[in-house]
């Protein structure tokens, strides 16, 4: 296998952990940072690859979404209140991350060469997931004791979906998503997760689980497809005919993965907590530690 082969097809595989971690709260990009180092994948110094094909990922949300697109577009266009507001609200939750990720892009760029960086938001994150399921008012907790939560249940048993005051799209507050865009900007540090801080940080503003999951998604494409764009419009010229090829490559495995792993996610969120995902964080954190402290 030639060495251009080869590089191809650790594109194809960090395409398939992209797509397969976009939509969890454990950070793909620093699943991409971290691995691609562990398999020597040489990256541009820009790291163009791991932010573009993250909307490989998007572009699967937006197929499956299509529907509902397409009525938020329509109904805008038309004037229908809710779809008016609901537009507005994903405005006012993309403009933070948007303005902040244009003045301090070369700064967040020079966090994804430092691997330490990882440590501290893999396992910070993890604590807070864990600090927020543990919280009453937020908790997915039913009858049977501390280990109920693993099984199976309806999404209005929880407490956290009593006391929300936003249970679908149309009722979220533009304050709630002002809240929601801020805490997307803390994702441009690698190893927060975009969906994680969004999700997280709804649900801490009173949207309910499964709804901020939802506004998560739509907020991202926006958001990625700004970051894809600008991206390539300040690094196009800098990429060689392999880099390009791989950057094809790997939106393509994000896609197809990002395709088979959405709706699960959506099921999974609505029906359990984020506490398992709070672990992996913090064995994830540790384990990238020692690979540190080994080097």
């Amino acid at each position: 296998m030639t060495e251009s082969n080869w590089f191809l097809l650790k594109a194809l595989f960090l395409g398939l952990i992209e797509g397969l971690t976009e939509f969890i709260p454990v950070s793909s990009t620093a699943h991409l940072l971290i691995i691609g180092d562990w398999i020597n994948f040489s990256s541009s110094d820009d790291k163009v690859f791991e932010v573009v094909i993250q909307f490989g990922s998007i572009l699967a949300v937006i197929w499956i979404f299509r529907a509902r697109i397409w009525q938020l577009l329509s109904g805008t266009l038309k004037g229908e209140r809710s779809e008016v507001l609901f537009m507005r609200n994903l405005l006012i939750a993309f403009l933070p991350a948007a303005v902040i990720g244009a003045v301090m892009i070369k700064y967040i760029k020079a966090l994804f060469h430092s691997p330490a960086v990882f440590v501290f938001t893999l396992v910070a994150g993890g604590l807070i997931m864990l600090w927020v399921e543990r919280k009453p008012q937020y908790a997915k907790e039913l009858p049977g004791g501390q280990d109920a939560h693993r099984r199976p249940a309806p999404p209005d048993d929880s407490v956290a979906s009593q006391k929300a005051t936003a249970r679908s799209l149309e009722e979220i507050t533009w304050k709630q998503a002002l809240v929601v865009g801020f805490a997307q900007c803390l994702a441009m540090v690698p190893g927060t997760s975009r969906s994680g801080a969004t999700i997280i940080s709804g649900m801490i503003a009173g949207i309910q689980r499964k709804t901020a999951t939802e506004f998560s998604f739509f907020l991202a494409m926006p958001t990625m497809l700004a970051a894809t764009v600008y991206d390539l419009y300040r690094n196009s010229a800098a990429l060689n005919d392999t880099q390009l090829a791989a950057i094809g490559v790997g939106f393509a495995a994000a896609f197809i993965s990002a395709l088979l792993v959405v709706r699960a996610v959506l099921r999974f969120v609505s029906r359990r907590t984020y506490r398992p995902f709070a672990w992996y964080r913090i064995a994830l954190g540790a384990v990238v530690f020692v690979w540190l402290a080994m080097r």
